[in-house]
């Protein structure tokens, strides 16, 4: 390249720079490179560590470390001032050396914070390379720590920092702490897996390859990266998928999940609403959505009805849609499939079989549940679980937390030490709020009322061990269905060494598939979404009947007869156990009352038997780290 060249790329990226510029003064925002020493003071700062030469991302070079120079810049980097100045002239001659025999061999000397660069040395290095659009730039790299504190962008760097090591990868940034050893299950690595240089540029090669449907969908404009995307691409493709598709085949598979990647950037929405019919309105009347004779629906479980109680009161709850709405609606079911490849197959038979809409009966089937729908977007697909961030899969539960407040209140009134047992099944989301009921309701009838929590997801014997120290009033595991009483169910009172059952909450899934596909039936689907795109979770309670509770024959008609103006305050709504709490801050309750005495166990604490559910639903399921026969969540 000759002198005059190299003069023309100055004019080009000064024309560039400038535009750059006045789009940034437009837009109200700030126009020249960000100053490190203006961002951050001593206080935020934990400490240093020279990483040394390295190749960084041209792209996340942001600004200089401090305010000399500045003015020099567009926020890009890109020169803006005269072709006749000292600064230009200097420009020029690295221009020149850049594409001569010489080339800009020296590294830049940067400062790194949050995964930006800020340069200290080098800025028209930086400047002249990104005008030709170079991707990368040897650096001399100073990390500044950020102090540590739980906001989830901190959480996520610290994240990003522990990974550094295994990737050398600056370009695959998440938002969200925990990913990349999602990113390393993703891909058929073990967690500490340290990627070789092939890998490495095999993984950047596919990284820009999905950048591009990315941005083309509209990603640039979503709080969330590249990377968070991409995993979630990758919970239903391979990246072996990813390196074989064409560009317009990867396009439409990043379309199909198009609604989870935005959903990643909104909450999830908890529906608590009864599902109704649209209202009939004349602008309703002239857009009325399209309403269904009849409704195909597949049930899908991992578990047998004659082998699991939980399997029989969805089948239970099958019939009972089948009896209520008769010929409107036709089921088929595929029980007993194992979760991955056959539960998929089940699902492709089912749709081939003319399934409108699916309902997975357990959560490990989600996996599969992700896949089908991305493949058959028509398919309505439900999944029974609660809090999944999945847009095109939506999770329906039941807000047994209600039953367990007059529960509560039964115990209470019973006891007259105040000291109440309690046995949890697994921290999982909405346990530690039926606990936290049970204990309002306790001490609604007995302020003295003192919850003492066990789990049998961390002892077998947890209802004996509480008889073994002496308490005699203890809720333990619901009755799945009103039918199926086996002692000892729900609350019990032991006496003579007996136990015997004094009331349970239970399950009515029948009520809520008859709700939900009635709704389906007159064109509700879409009224039962939620606004933006959201991950939708239905988390109905006792005023559609999805759960109830079953008083024994022996309970004292005074304590019948609260439990009853209970019961008819929850439905109607007049009493509610959390009345200042939101549904999701009810559904993500972490913590426990005072008078509760007992704690959430760690996952480390769990029998084995109990931590594949946690891994799925629990309290702290984005701390587990995923094992290889987990679907990524």
């Amino acid at each position: 390249m000759n002198r005059q060249e190299a003069m023309s790329q100055y004019a080009s990226a000064l024309k560039q720079g400038r535009k750059t510029y006045k789009e940034a003064l437009l837009r109200g925002r700030y126009p020249y490179p960000q100053v490190l020493d203006e961002i951050i003071s001593d206080s935020m700062v934990a400490g240093q560590t020279e990483l040394g030469v390295m190749e960084i991302p041209i792209d996340q070079i942001v600004g200089t470390k401090t305010a000399g120079r500045r003015s020099a810049f567009s926020a890009d980097f890109l020169p803006l001032l005269d072709p006749d100045s000292e600064f230009a002239g200097k420009w020029v001659s690295l221009c020149e050396a850049h594409l001569g025999d010489e080339g800009i061999r020296d590294p830049i000397r940067c400062y790194e914070y949050f995964g930006r660069f800020y340069v200290q040395e080098g800025n028209k290095r930086v400047s002249v390379l990104r005008s030709y659009d170079a991707p990368t730039i040897p650096a001399y790299v100073i990390r500044m720590l950020p102090v540590w504190t739980e906001d989830p962008a901190v959480a996520a760097y610290y994240d990003f920092m522990q990974s550094f090591p295994k990737t050398k990868l600056y370009r695959t940034r998440f938002t969200r702490a925990g990913s990349f050893v999602k990113l390393q299950k993703a891909l058929g690595f073990e967690p500490d897996h340290v990627w070789t240089e092939d890998e490495r540029r095999r993984f950047a090669a596919g990284y820009t390859y999905f950048q591009e449907p990315f941005l083309k969908l509209g990603g640039g404009e979503l709080p969330i990266t590249v990377a968070d995307a991409m995993l979630v691409w990758l919970k239903v493709y391979s990246f072996g998928d990813l390196i074989a598709l064409s560009s317009a085949e990867l396009f439409k598979s990043v379309k199909a999940v198009w609604a989870d990647v935005k959903a990643l950037s909104e909450p999830i929405a908890v529906r608590t609403d009864t599902p109704e019919a649209p209202e009939e309105t004349l602008l309703g009347r002239l857009f009325k959505p399209k309403q269904l004779s009849c409704l195909h629906v597949a049930f899908i479980s991992d578990q047998l009805p004659d082998q699991s109680d939980w399997a029989r009161a969805h089948d239970l709850g099958r019939e009972y849609l089948e009896t209520v709405l008769e010929d409107r609606v036709k089921t088929e079911v595929f029980y007993g499939v194992r979760p991955g490849e056959e539960a998929e197959a089940a699902m492709e038979e089912a749709i081939e079989h003319g399934a409108q809409l699916l309902f997975a009966i357990t959560p490990p089937l989600i996996g599969a549940c992700r896949k089908t729908a991305a493949k058959h977007p028509e398919v309505r697909i439900l999944n029974c679980s609660v809090s999944m961030p999945y847009a095109g899969v939506r999770t329906y539960y039941s807000r047994i937390y209600e039953a367990k407040y007059i529960a509560g209140a039964i115990a209470g009134a019973l006891s007259r030490s105040g000291r109440i047992g309690y046995v949890a099944s697994n921290p999982i989301f909405g346990v530690p709020a039926s606990i936290n009921a049970f204990a309002l309701g306790a001490q609604l009838t007995n302020p003295r009322a003192e919850i003492t929590l066990r789990w049998s997801c961390v002892e077998e014997d947890a209802l004996d061990a509480l008889a073994w120290e002496g308490v005699s009033l203890i809720s333990n595991r619901d009755i799945p269905t009103p039918d199926r009483i086996r002692e000892p169910w729900g609350l019990c009172r032991i006496e003579n060494g007996k136990f015997h059952s004094l009331a349970s909450p239970y399950w009515h899934w029948g009520n809520v598939y008859t709700n939900l596909i009635r709704s389906v039936l007159s064109g509700g689907w879409e009224a039962l979404s939620a606004p933006d795109g959201q991950a939708v979770n239905y988390w109905w309670g006792m005023d559609i009947r999805a759960v109830d509770i079953l008083l024994g024959d022996d309970l004292p008609a005074g304590v019948r007869h609260l439990a009853g103006i209970l019961r008819k305050g929850i439905i109607d709504g007049s009493i509610q156990p959390f009345p200042e709490a939101t549904p999701e801050k009810i559904l993500h309750m972490d913590t426990l009352l005072e008078c509760v005495h007992g704690s959430i166990p760690k996952y480390e604490d769990l029998l084995p038997m109990a931590r594949p559910i946690a891994r799925l639903q629990g309290v702290y399921r984005d701390a587990i780290p995923p094992e290889k026969e987990d679907p990524i969540l």
